[in-house]
């Protein structure tokens, strides 16, 4: 399953004064979250173990890796099983209307309001920074919503 793509972001209406690889980084600071976070699929963790160790060194940012290893494109092989719930239920707009643990996007807007649009976050660790305690306590939410049994999760 495709979550994202950046051709999708680059290849509409996008900021004529941004570089294209502007179009991946939203995507690149959740993967690399994932990835840092125990939530990252297989195929990154053993095939590619060098370029995690740089992103873990911080020698690379999130969007060089993101652009490297996965060709600018969010998929469900990028994510272990556990990070592709938590992805279905907090990337995921369309996941949204059943959903109370929030919305990626909308928290990623809200964590840089500074900047104009979307695109305009800087590929930098700063940036990663920023957005890193959100998604960590989205994901610690998302964890424990899921921990409770069924029937309770629909009363809370």
């Amino acid at each position: 399953m495709k979550y994202d793509d950046a051709s999708w972001h680059y290849g509409g209406n996008f900021p004529a004064d941004l570089p294209i690889e502007a179009g991946a980084t939203h995507m690149a600071l959740f993967v690399a979250w994932c990835a840092l976070n125990g939530m990252g699929g297989e195929p990154n963790e053993v095939e590619n173990s060098k370029a995690l160790e740089a992103l873990r060194a911080r020698a690379v940012t999130p969007s060089q890796w993101f652009i490297a290893i996965c060709d600018e494109k969010f998929t469900d092989e990028d994510l272990s099983e556990e990070g592709n719930a938590f992805a279905i239920d907090y990337y995921n707009a369309e996941a949204k209307q059943h959903s109370r643990s929030g919305c990626y996007l909308v928290d990623y807007e809200n964590t840089f309001p500074e900047v104009p649009t979307l695109y305009g976050v800087p590929d930098t660790w700063q940036s990663y920074d920023r957005i890193a305690p959100v998604i960590a306590r989205r994901a610690a939410k998302w964890r424990a919503r899921r921990s409770k049994p069924f029937w309770l999760r629909l009363w809370t």
